[in-house]
């Protein structure tokens, strides 16, 4: 099986084949950050930059790690310190590291979007690394390998997503990608946090969280975006925690086996409890581990690497 795409913008390009082959690629990955030598020459040579105009801590330092560990040169570009601040626009921010002939752009912006703007005006392969309230395709894939790996399989899955669905572009591409998968998603919010055509996503809606609950293989916490919020979308952290946080006591609710994720950050005591958050059925920090192997995988594969196995790579 080859991986064609040329770039990564979003899991609704991706076909069933093509999200299985990632998954089994990153098996094979989180085996080389498993190494003494967490290394392999698989992308050497390639110049990879992280354009970054959005804060972040596990995306980017994953997409580092991930490109480092393929030995690939990783160039770091920071808003904060880039003409950006001076009223540079993307277009023109594109050109001017074109010029600086990159192999690929790994891209974060805050405009819906943006990620398949580069792709259509830059000559390198472009990778979504989440754009606005639209796609977060590698955060959906690593989230589906967790689950992979903790049950064997993603068909038949029931899957619980409670949070701020409006703002989240994490449980778009987690909605196209598990229901490709043959999962069974329920997405859980209060009315003004639930998009008003949440239906065309063809997944199960509701706002009763401790009914959604039981039967539940999986319970995803999304965080609560403050930063996104034009105005309040309910009266207070304490009441949202009420309804919709997930407790220890909510927990039991769904199955003796169940996990829980959240893609963080996360605010605790909002929507998740940190005894939930820490507690043993927690799969977090694991979301984090995989989170490299994930884009190490879609790093070598959008690279043209999909007929060729890693090991001829070490």
């Amino acid at each position: 099986m080859s991986f064609s795409a040329e770039h990564l913008l979003s899991i609704e390009d991706l076909s069933p084949d093509d999200i299985t082959l990632i998954l089994d690629t990153a098996e094979e990955m989180d085996a080389v950050s498993q190494r003494p030598v967490k290394k392999v020459p698989a992308l050497r040579g390639r110049t990879i930059m992280n354009l970054f105009f959005e804060a972040s801590t596990r995306t980017r330092a994953s997409f580092e790690l991930a490109g480092k560990r393929l030995s690939a040169d990783m160039v770091n570009f920071s808003t904060s310190t880039s003409s950006v601040k001076k009223g540079e626009t993307l277009l023109d921010t594109a050109r001017t590291l074109e010029a600086m002939q990159p192999d690929m752009v790994v891209v974060r912006h805050q405009s819906a979007g943006a990620a398949s703007y580069l792709a259509e005006r830059m000559h390198c392969r472009v990778v979504n690394a989440g754009d606005g309230a639209h796609q977060h395709p590698t955060q959906a894939l690593l989230d589906a390998f967790t689950m992979r790996r903790h049950f064997g399989r993603l068909e038949g899955l029931k899957v619980l997503i409670g949070g701020d669905f409006t703002h989240s572009r994490v449980v778009r591409s987690n909605v196209q990608l598990l229901t490709k998968m043959g999962a069974k998603v329920t997405a859980c919010a209060p009315p003004s946090m639930m998009p008003p055509d949440a239906e065309r996503f063809g997944i199960d809606i509701t706002s009763d969280f401790d009914a959604a609950l039981p039967g539940s293989d999986v319970v995803m916490m999304l965080r609560c975006q403050f930063e996104r919020h034009g105005v309040s979308m309910f009266p207070s952290a304490r009441e949202y925690f009420k309804h919709f946080g997930l407790t220890m006591e909510r927990l039991a609710l769904a199955k003796s086996n169940a996990i829980v994720m959240h893609p963080g950050p996360m605010n605790r005591g909002v929507e998740i409890a940190s005894e939930v958050a820490d507690h043993e059925r927690s799969v977090i920090l694991d979301q984090v581990q995989h989170g490299v192997a994930v884009r190490m995988a879609v790093l070598f594969l959008v690279f043209g690497g999909g007929d060729r196995r890693v090991e001829a790579e070490a």
